[in-house]
């Protein structure tokens, strides 16, 4: 037996530093090998670390809402009992490592071959929860696969506003329901305060005299977490990467016609399907045509190279409470138009939940910017670092449009984008624009 100090491990995803966000545990608790300790905030996701130790807490180091490097003690547990040497290694820091065993003393959940934590956040199954609240759905209208995707994502019929024919809820109901209850479950509007403005102390005072705040005019916010993730990689590839941007107006009615075939589709009852999905099909099947779009930049000790990928890993932009995530779908070029459907539906709701991962985010080639779900009509997206093109779809109006010579009403919208100029020119960005916008104009070419 023994004091054993924890230190903060990297937790997989070349970590550098973390924020404390909410300590489980307070000294003098007793807890066991596995007991959640402490829940971090990473650049990339939330992460809740798992006591290598039982015993009794001693002190807590660091305090909730402080930034601390990899490998700074944050928490010492007196009478330390280790999970067993053949379950447990220590990494060159301290923190459990890789050397695991499968058979032995406890096993440490949560820290694998490479180090990595995964999350223990308690998970409420949502048919469960469904099961519980079925009486007060009796007599809503809803076919059985709309019933199922309900349970599915524990949304109570009852409290579905329904828009189908006789008042029947739709599966475009169901998921609308799902997705505002999944946005703003943990998020209250507040009362407007008497004070128009405050402070927020987020540092120590420095040592040299600096002109003084006033409290009452001014707010200071502190840059940490995927804020911080995010404005060093977006200025990092402002500064870096030259960008060109153009973009297109679209006449997407043909596209609107078949994302409504394919939401009255028996295939897709269960499936959220938009126009997104359409989109997401077009970029895939034009980086297929211009590939350099897919590439990137690659600095190295034998000079500047341009890495082409033959494959897709999708990335879809997702503002989040967290903030803005772009996870991706990997290998999206082999998926059918069911299976992207699908994966563009967890992704979303995956992110909307604050349960991206940072492989989810790792990886990705080349991304989708859905500005059009905030009314916006086009816009000059940052590429993501490590890639050579995003593509932003503006908002879908009905707008006069010229169709063989007369003026019509249209689903019209716009397809704008920005690329790496040292990877892609100017013909090879117009072409890959206009292949996107052929598709949403007609998308029969994606029977090719």
């Amino acid at each position: 037996m023994s004091t054993q100090t924890f230190v903060l491990p990297d937790v997989g995803e070349g970590l550098t530093e973390a924020e404390i966000v909410s300590w489980r545990v307070a000294p003098g608790d007793t807890v066991a090998v596995n007991d959640v300790l402490v829940e971090i905030e990473t650049a990339k996701s939330l992460v809740e670390l798992p006591s290598p130790f039982g015993g009794t807490v001693g002190s807590l180091l660091v305090a909730e809402g402080d930034t601390v490097n990899v490998g700074a003690p944050i928490i010492t547990i007196a009478d330390a009992a280790a999970a067993a040497p053949a379950t447990v290694g220590q990494s060159e820091h301290g923190a459990p490592g890789a050397d695991a065993a499968d058979d032995g003393g406890a096993v440490l959940v949560g820290y694998g071959t490479g180090g990595q934590v995964t999350s223990r956040r308690k998970k409420v199954d949502p048919a469960r929860v469904a099961e519980e609240r079925v009486g007060s759905s009796v007599g809503v209208v809803a076919k059985p696969p709309i019933r199922k995707l309900a349970r599915d994502l524990g949304v109570d019929l009852a409290d579905v506003v329904p828009s189908g024919p006789s008042r029947e809820v739709t599966r475009d109901d169901v998921m609308k329901h799902a997705s505002q209850a999944s946005v703003f479950r943990n998020i209250e509007t507040p009362e407007w305060s008497d004070v128009r403005e405050e402070t927020i102390p987020v540092a120590a005072p420095p040592a040299a005299a600096s002109a003084p705040v006033d409290e009452a005019r001014e707010e200071t916010i502190a840059v940490k977490g995927v804020r911080k993730a995010t404005a060093s990689a977006m200025t990092s590839s402002a500064y870096t990467a030259p960008h060109v941007s153009v973009w297109v107006d679209v006449d997407a009615s043909r596209t609107m016609e078949l994302v409504k075939r394919l939401k009255s589709s028996p295939d897709f009852a269960d499936v959220k399907v938009s126009p997104l999905l359409i989109m997401a099909r077009a970029v895939i099947w034009a980086v297929r045509r211009t590939p350099m779009v897919n590439a990137a930049w690659i600095d190295s000790d034998e000079g500047a190279q341009i890495r082409v990928r033959h494959y897709v890993n999708l990335g879809i932009a997702a503002a989040t409470p967290r903030g803005l995530l772009v996870p991706n779908i990997k290998d999206a070029q082999a998926l059918n138009t069911r299976e992207l459907a699908r994966a563009l539906e967890k992704l979303t709701l995956t992110a909307r939940e604050g349960k991206t991962t940072p492989a989810d985010q790792s990886g990705g080639t080349i991304t989708i910017t859905n500005i059009g779900v905030f009314g916006v009509d086009a816009g000059t997206p940052i590429i993501n670092p490590g890639e050579v093109g995003i593509v932003a779809l503006g908002a879908i109006r009905q707008k006069p449009w010229v169709v063989d010579g007369e003026v019509r009403p249209r689903w019209v919208t716009t397809v704008s984008g920005s690329f790496d100029h040292r990877v892609v020119d100017g013909d090879g960005v117009s072409r890959f624009i206009a292949d996107i916008a052929s598709v949403l104009e007609e998308p029969a070419l994606l029977l090719d």
